[in-house]
C-alpha cells in the first residue's frame, strides 16, 4: 500500500526546513512527512522519528536503511508523551521544528489485524503498542454501562451512547464480544434506521470513542504539547495535523493559550484543511486540520 502523507505541502511551508536543521516527527508512522523534510535538510539535518507502534518502526526501519537517508534518522519506539525523555536520552539537540500528524496509519487500518477498522472482522484490539494491557476487547467486555457510555460521549461525542453502552451489556451476558463485527452490528441495532443512513457508518463514533481509550490519546497530547517548547529552539516551529475536534479543540486552546503569554506567535489563524484535490486522491485527508506557531526567538 502506498503510504501519502497527509497536507505535504503545507507541512513544509509550515515546518519551512532549511540545510541542516534538525527535527522531531512525534508520529514518524510510514515516513512520508520524514523522508520530505530529509530532502530538505541536507547534508547534515537529522530527523528524530518516534512512533509507539513496534511494528511501524520495524517496518519504517526496513524501508530507510535501503536509502541515502539512513544515517540522517533516528527512530524511537516509544510514546510521544515521553518527548523530553526521548529527547534527552538521544542527545538530540537544536531542533528547529516539530510535526505531529495525529492520524492513524492506513497500515493500521488495512493490515495490522488488531482491530482498527468495522469494515473487516478481527480481533477487538485497538493496540498502537501490544504491550498495552488494555484492550477494546477488555473496554467492551468488563466495563460498566455508565464508563462505556462515559468514554463513547466523551471520545466519541456519540448522541446514542447510552443506548449502544445498554446494548453491549446485554449482548455480553448472552457470550462475549470478540471482533468488530459483533460491535459494529450492535452499534447498529442499538441506533435507530435513519442514522445508518448517514454519511458516516453508524459505528465510527464508537470505534474512534474506544480507540481513544485503549491509547490514552487526548491525554498523551496534553502532556506531549507543552514539551515540545521547552525542545524547540528560539524561532523553532510546532506543527500539528489533528483529525477530529476533540484533538483538534486541544491544539486550538494550547497555542491560544501560549500565544497570550508571549512564547508562541500562531502562524495559521484558521486551521489549514487539504484541497479538494487532496481530498479525491486521498479521501482519508478530509478531516484533517493543521495548526503551526512558532517559538519566540
Amino acid at each position: 500500500m502506498v503510504h501519502i502523507p497527509v497536507l505535504q505541502k503545507e507541512v513544509l511551508e509550515y515546518l519551512d526546513p532549511k540545510p541542516n536543521e534538525n527535527f522531531i516527527d512525534a508520529t514518524i508512522g510510514n515516513a512520508g512527512h520524514t523522508l520530505t523534510i530529509l530532502e530538505r535538510n541536507i547534508p547534515a539535518g537529522k530527523v528524530l522519528g518516534i512512533d509507539a507502534d513496534p511494528e511501524i518502526i520495524k517496518n519504517t526501519k526496513y524501508s530507510i536503511q535501503n536509502t541515502v537517508y539512513k544515517n540522517r534518522v533516528i527512530l524511537v519506539c516509544d510514546n510521544f508523551a515521553n518527548l523530553k525523555e526521548i529527547v534527552k536520552q538521544e542527545k538530540f539537540k537544536s531542533v528547529q521544528g516539530i510535526l505531529f500528524d495525529l492520524g492513524m496509519s492506513s497500515w493500521h487500518l488495512e493490515e495490522s489485524g488488531r482491530g482498527f477498522s468495522f469494515l473487516k472482522n478481527e480481533s477487538l484490539d485497538m493496540r498502537y503498542n501490544p504491550r498495552n494491557p488494555l484492550t477494546a476487547a477488555r473496554i467492551v467486555n468488563y466495563y460498566s454501562s455508565q464508563e462505556i457510555e462515559k468514554i463513547l460521549k466523551d471520545y466519541g461525542e456519540e448522541r446514542f451512547a447510552k443506548k449502544i453502552a445498554q446494548k453491549i451489556i446485554e449482548i455480553r451476558k448472552i457470550k462475549p464480544i470478540e471482533t468488530t463485527s459483533q460491535l459494529a452490528e450492535i452499534v447498529k441495532s442499538a441506533t435507530p434506521h435513519w442514522y445508518h443512513r448517514k454519511k458516516i457508518h453508524p459505528a465510527t463514533r464508537t470505534f474512534q470513542a474506544i480507540r481513544i481509550a485503549v491509547n490514552d490519546e487526548l491525554n498523551n497530547l496534553e502532556r506531549a504539547l507543552p514539551q515540545t517548547l521547552e525542545i524547540l529552539k528560539p524561532g523553532g516551529r510546532l506543527v500539528v495535523i489533528s483529525f477530529h475536534s476533540l484533538e483538534d479543540r486541544i491544539i486550538k486552546n494550547f497555542l491560544k493559550e501560549k500565544a497570550k503569554e508571549n512564547i508562541l506567535k500562531i502562524l495559521t489563524k484558521k486551521p489549514i484543511k487539504p484541497s479538494l484535490g487532496e481530498i479525491k486522491i486521498n479521501p482519508r485527508s478530509r478531516s484533517a486540520k493543521l495548526r503551526a506557531a512558532q517559538k519566540g526567538r
